[in-house]
């Protein structure tokens, strides 16, 4: 298992006012709506989540950076784990021609919504239980997801990824290493269940047998 940031740069390219987040909208009433995963938490006012997410070729670099750091191939088969809208899957057949991808989300509103060219390999299932054999994928990965499951969900979801991977496997979720940084997380987030520090969350690595690589986002 290793450190391998691949979202850094797309996470801080966006700027927080996290004071103004917690002050412009009643935030359990945010967190009610956004965790329908409908229209409000993808497509619905900004004071509840993205305000409207839409392609706009971020992910592009993160396909190249995996495809090259795990010497993907055409025909290897790649899933992603809480694909949304199915950007980045998309970006993983521009990027690499010839490669198989899949993905799976909980909200049908991000299914149904999905890039067009993607919406073919994607389907609405929980992380917990993924719909796929054994050693089915060459890489596994999942993106600012797990972290929105409760703890006995992400027990199942990381046992799952280990399960269906055949080696490689990547991990990004949101973490915290002070105070500052779990205030700036409280204020922010209106999905996030498992609140955890680096160390805690390799506890759970260790704990469900999680051996692929991993990274961090902060909210500094």
């Amino acid at each position: 298992m290793a450190y391998v940031d691949f979202i850094s740069a797309v996470h801080t390219k966006t700027k927080r006012d996290y004071l103004g987040r917690i002050n412009a909208f009643p935030k359990a009433e945010a967190a009610q709506k956004a965790k329908l995963w409908d229209y409000d938490y993808w497509d619905g006012d900004r004071r509840i989540c993205y305000g409207g997410y839409h392609y706009d070729g971020r992910w592009a670099k993160v396909a190249e950076a995996m495809v090259k750091h795990y010497n993907l191939k055409p025909g290897d088969r790649i899933l992603d784990v809480g694909c949304g809208k199915g950007f980045l899957v998309y970006d993983f057949t521009q990027v690499l021609p010839g490669v198989e991808v899949a993905g799976i989300d909980i909200s049908s509103y991000a299914i149904e919504n999905a890039k067009p060219e993607a919406k073919p390999f994607l389907q609405v299932t929980h992380a917990k239980s993924l719909p796929f054999e054994d050693d089915s994928f060459d890489l596994v990965f999942s993106i600012n997801t797990l972290h929105n499951l409760y703890c006995h969900e992400l027990d199942s979801a990381l046992r799952e990824i280990e399960r269906v991977s055949k080696k490689n496997k990547y991990i990004c979720v949101e973490s915290y290493r002070n105070e500052e940084e779990k205030v700036n997380l409280l204020y922010w987030q209106v999905t996030c269940e498992m609140f955890c520090t680096p160390e805690e969350w390799q506890w759970w690595f260790n704990l469900c047998g999680y051996t692929g690589d991993h990274s961090f986002i902060y909210f500094e």
